[in-house]
């Protein structure tokens, strides 16, 4: 395995060189054991602060695979199960028509309300009551379970209320006691950031003016498209906002390789979890999507014809976390730059795909 680190800390230093990306942090897993963990560029250009391994990046919707693990993880507790009526616990929910709403549909994002109401704007992301009172009474687009599209910002304030009623803790509380206490990851996983931490955070940058992603009519403007003013902003680090997430790479990887080994999930949850769930065309964008419970199914790049063994979630700007059940492999890749394209994530991903043998699940790591 030390040839893929070597091929991965080239890749990176290349994207570095030419220009195509100022910091970058790649780790991978194997069977349990970390076998690259590589850096390259700055955190911060204004500085010229070194990137390196406990450097947390703000990555957008990336963060998401941290909250569909605290969803699975609070079904694990028995409080719910994945068809519990969302209103049993959030009975405000249940306006115009969402009473139906289960956790199943928020997982598969089709719960029919994926844009925020128009009168939440990212100033008002911090104040969670105001956000979750808006979502509650929001007019489904359609009725739940019936379409997916994808709920760009509501998602984390769905899952995150449920959590929150039926533990009485944030989801910053529940990251850091389920997850990044145990496996001893304090420091490197966050919703909200606390404030001493801010400083140790790489600083996000805009690639070229790019124009905005076709108006799906559904998202704002500020939805379709990240912006390295929001990702740097302090008010929104510090804030419990669940649909993103503050992260190292070795950090978020070795949590998928503990979701794969069954730490925190045992395997027939796992097998669960990583099923198909729903199948159909994004309303928000589109593209077909295969959705397993929280996650996306798929590689990122592979080809049309192969079986999905793969979950994560991209985030916007370009980085991308996801493990792969037929090898035992989790991966995560966090960047500085925002990019309107995923060719690093991609190029970086295909290289550990084809470096660890597909279907190796009884081989020598």
């Amino acid at each position: 395995m030390s040839a893929l680190q070597h091929r991965i800390r080239g890749l990176l230093d290349e994207f570095v060189d030419t220009g195509a990306e100022t910091g970058l942090q790649v780790a991978v897993y194997h069977r349990g054991t970390l076998v690259v963990d590589a850096v390259a560029g700055v955190a911060d250009s204004r500085t010229g602060r070194a990137v390196a391994s406990e450097t947390p990046f703000f990555s957008f919707s990336a963060g998401k695979t941290m909250t569909s693990l605290i969803a699975h993880l609070l079904v694990r507790t028995g409080a719910l199960d994945y068809d519990t009526p969302v209103v049993d616990l959030w009975p405000e929910s249940g306006a115009h028509g969402k009473e139906t709403a289960t956790l199943r549909h928020v997982l598969t994002h089709t719960v029919g309300i994926p844009a925020m109401p128009r009168d939440i704007g990212p100033a008002d992301l911090p104040d969670w009551q105001r956000v979750c009172t808006a979502i509650a009474d929001a007019e489904p687009r359609w009725r739940p379970g019936a379409e997916t599209g994808y709920h760009s910002y509501t998602f984390g304030y769905l899952v995150g209320e449920i959590a929150r009623r039926a533990t009485g803790r944030a989801m910053r509380q529940l990251l850091r006691d389920w997850v990044a206490a145990p496996l001893g990851l304090e420091g490197e996983l966050y919703f909200a950031v606390p404030r001493t931490d801010l400083d140790r955070l790489a600083r996000l940058e805009d690639s070229v003016p790019q124009p905005l992603p076709p108006d799906d009519g559904i998202l704002s403007p500020w939805e379709r498209q990240p912006t390295a003013a929001l990702g740097n902003s302090p008010e929104i680090l510090q804030a419990d906002i669940p649909s993103v997430g503050t992260f190292t790479a070795r950090g978020i990887a070795a949590v998928h390789a503990a979701v794969l080994d069954g730490r925190l999930i045992d395997s027939r949850r796992l097998e669960e979890v990583t099923a198909p769930a729903f199948e159909g065309t994004d309303q928000v964008f589109g593209n077909y999507a295969r959705m397993a419970l929280g996650y996306p199914l798929g590689r990122l790049g592979a080809p049309p014809d192969e079986t999905p063994t793969t979950f994560g979630w991209v985030g916007g700007g370009g980085s991308y976390v996801c493990a792969d059940t037929a090898t035992g492999t989790a991966f995560a890749m966090t960047k500085t730059r925002l990019t309107p394209h995923l060719d690093t994530a991609r190029r970086l991903a295909d290289v550990t795909a084809a470096e660890i043998p597909r279907h190796s699940r009884d081989s020598a790591p």
